[in-house]
C-alpha cells in the first residue's frame, strides 16, 4: 500500500521510444521536425478554411475538424515527450497521466469516427453526386461531428477513470511514449484480466466498423471510377484514394496493435513504434494527404495571401 501511495505522491517515469532508441538525437530531431511540420500544416489549413467562406461546405468542414483533431493530439503527447528528453526529466504526476490519457483516447477516438464520416462523405459526392445536398446537408454534417466528439469524450472518461483506480504497486516507469491504457495495466497489482478484455472489446467496436465503413465507401468509390470515360480522371482518383488508404492503414493499423493484438503478443519496442504512427505521423501527414494538394484548397491558400498582401501595401 505505501508503494501505491508513493506512486499517487510521485507520479511516474515515462521511459519512451527516445529512450529505447540507438540514435536519441537523430530521432529526437525527426520527432521534432514532423510535430512542427503537423503544426504548420494543420494551423494553415485551419485558417484557411475559416477565412475562406467558398470552403464553408460539409467536405471542408470535416477535414477542418481532422486537422483541429491531429493537432491537439500530436501537442498532448509530442512536446512533453520532446522536453522530456531535452531536459533529462520524464516524470509525470498521476493527475498529469490522467489528464493525458484522457486528452489522447478522446482525440483518437473521436478521429477515428470521423475518418469513417469522411470516406462516406467522399462516397456520396463521388457516387451520389446528384444527392449530395440532402445526404450531406449541414445538419448532418454537424450532426457527424458532434456525435464523434460526445461519444469520443464519454468512453474516454470512463476508461481513463476505470484504469486510474487500479493500485499501481510494481514500477513507476512506463515503458511507454505517453500515458496509454496497455502499458499502465502493466504496473497494476491487482487482477486486470477482466477490464483488459473490455479494452479489447472497446477496440474491436470502435476500430473495426469504422474501418469497415472507410474500405466499403472506398470499394463503391473505386468501382465508379473505373466505369469513368476519362483516363485523367480514373488515374487522378486512384492516386488519391490509394494516399487516403496509406494514412487510414499507418492509423488504423497502430491503434488495432495496441487495442485489439492479445497483450500477449505486446513488447515496449513494438508498442512505442504503434504509438508513434498514429500519435505523430500521421497528423503531419494527413493535411498533405486530404488537403493541401487539393485545387479548391490552394486557390483559397492563395485568394488569401493575395488578402493579406492588398491589405499590406496599402500602408
Amino acid at each position: 500500500m505505501e508503494v501505491c501511495n508513493s506512486t499517487m505522491r510521485s507520479g511516474f517515469i515515462l521511459m519512451g521510444i527516445l529512450d529505447d532508441s540507438g540514435f536519441p538525437e537523430l530521432l529526437c530531431a525527426t520527432i521534432t521536425a514532423l510535430y512542427f511540420l503537423a503544426l504548420t500544416s494543420n494551423g494553415l489549413l485551419l485558417l484557411v478554411i475559416t477565412m475562406d467562406a467558398q470552403l464553408h461546405v460539409p467536405m471542408y468542414l470535416l477535414l477542418w475538424q481532422l486537422s483541429l483533431m491531429d493537432l491537439l493530439l500530436t501537442s498532448v503527447i509530442t512536446p512533453k515527450a520532446i522536453l522530456d528528453f531535452l531536459l533529462k526529466d520524464n516524470t509525470i504526476s498521476f493527475g498529469g497521466c490522467t489528464l493525458q490519457m484522457f486528452l489522447a483516447l478522446t482525440l483518437g477516438t473521436a478521429e477515428d469516427l470521423l475518418l469513417s464520416f469522411m470516406a462516406y462523405d467522399r462516397y456520396v459526392a463521388i457516387c451520389h453526386p446528384l444527392n449530395y445536398t440532402i445526404l450531406m446537408s449541414q445538419k448532418v454534417c454537424c450532426l457527424m461531428i458532434a456525435t464523434s466528439w460526445s461519444l469520443a469524450s464519454l468512453s474516454a472518461l470512463g476508461y481513463s477513470m476505470y484504469t486510474m483506480q487500479y493500485p499501481f504497486c510494481k514500477s513507476r516507469q512506463i515503458r511507454h511514449l505517453f500515458c496509454e491504457i496497455p502499458p499502465l495495466l502493466k504496473l497494476a497489482c491487482a487482477d486486470t484480466s477482466t477490464y483488459e478484455l473490455m479494452v479489447y472489446l472497446m477496440g474491436v467496436t470502435l476500430l473495426f466498423p469504422a474501418l469497415a465503413a472507410i474500405l466499403a465507401s472506398y470499394s463503391l468509390i473505386l468501382f465508379t471510377v473505373l466505369h469513368m470515360p476519362s483516363n485523367e480522371g480514373r488515374k487522378k482518383a486512384l492516386v488519391t484514394c490509394s494516399s487516403h488508404l496509406t494514412v487510414v492503414g499507418m492509423w488504423y493499423g497502430g491503434a488495432i496493435i495496441m487495442y485489439v493484438l492479445p497483450s500477449s503478443f505486446h513488447s515496449p519496442k513494438q508498442d512505442n513504434i504503434s504509438s508513434v504512427f498514429y500519435t505523430i505521423f500521421t497528423p503531419a501527414l494527413n493535411p498533405l494527404i486530404y488537403s493541401l494538394r487539393n485545387k479548391e484548397v490552394t486557390g483559397a491558400l492563395r485568394r488569401e495571401l493575395g488578402k493579406m498582401l492588398s491589405v499590406q501595401s496599402t500602408f
